[in-house]
């Protein structure tokens, strides 16, 4: 019960920094208000973030909650293919319309320089689990090539999706994220699929 109330006070935060960074913008965000809109304490802050920076990794939590709300709709596609470009899809609508180029750019640049753990790329993230799990039973439904492992598949679609985010904070956000890769995705995906002329 302890565990699950610390999971959900640390997601309070995390929820409330983000929704503050997005309203009002990193700079003008203080911890102060974070703690008044997560209606958590001082000492509650402190214990899970070191200080306000901190949170900029926190956003693969947000990424993370997204899929597993999306992995609960009872209308998910069947085909394996379908449903990556369909969770590609809905996150990206959510960055769009939810976090701020800034503060994705500032993820990025905070990941290329951090000496410590580099959290894009932290495998047990749930991002991973999902993705292994719809990959591999994507293989075994005969939908995603053989040739590669799972292993392989989810970090190049990992890497795929990373890159379009990346793109994009570069742009300034001059095209949509979510068309762009609704554009983009299906055409790197076709690659894994098991009946394309790809197999070597």
């Amino acid at each position: 019960m302890g565990k699950k109330n610390s999971r959900n006070t640390k997601a309070r935060i995390v929820n409330a920094a983000w929704k503050l960074f997005y309203e009002q913008g990193y700079e003008d965000t203080t911890v102060e208000d974070i703690i008044f809109e997560s209606e958590t304490s001082k000492g509650s802050f402190y214990h899970y973030f070191d200080g306000k920076d901190a949170l900029l990794s926190s956003l693969s939590m947000l990424f993370d909650e997204q899929y597993e709300l999306l992995m609960e709709r009872p209308d998910l596609p069947e085909n394996s293919i379908d449903l990556l470009q369909y969770l590609n899809r809905s996150l990206f609508e959510t960055i769009e319309n939810t976090v701020s180029i800034d503060l994705l750019s500032r993820l990025f640049s905070s990941q290329l320089v951090t000496h410590g753990e580099r959290h894009l790329l932290d495998r047990s993230r749930t991002y991973y689990k999902l993705l292994r799990r719809v990959i591999s039973e994507g293989q075994r439904k005969g939908e995603i090539r053989e040739d590669f492992t799972v292993g392989e598949v989810s970090r190049a679609y990992a890497m795929f999706e990373r890159g379009l985010m990346y793109d994009w904070c570069l742009s300034g956000g001059e095209y949509s994220l979510p068309v762009y890769a609704a554009r983009m995705m299906p055409i790197f995906l076709n690659g894994f699929r098991k009946n394309e002329k790809s197999s070597s």
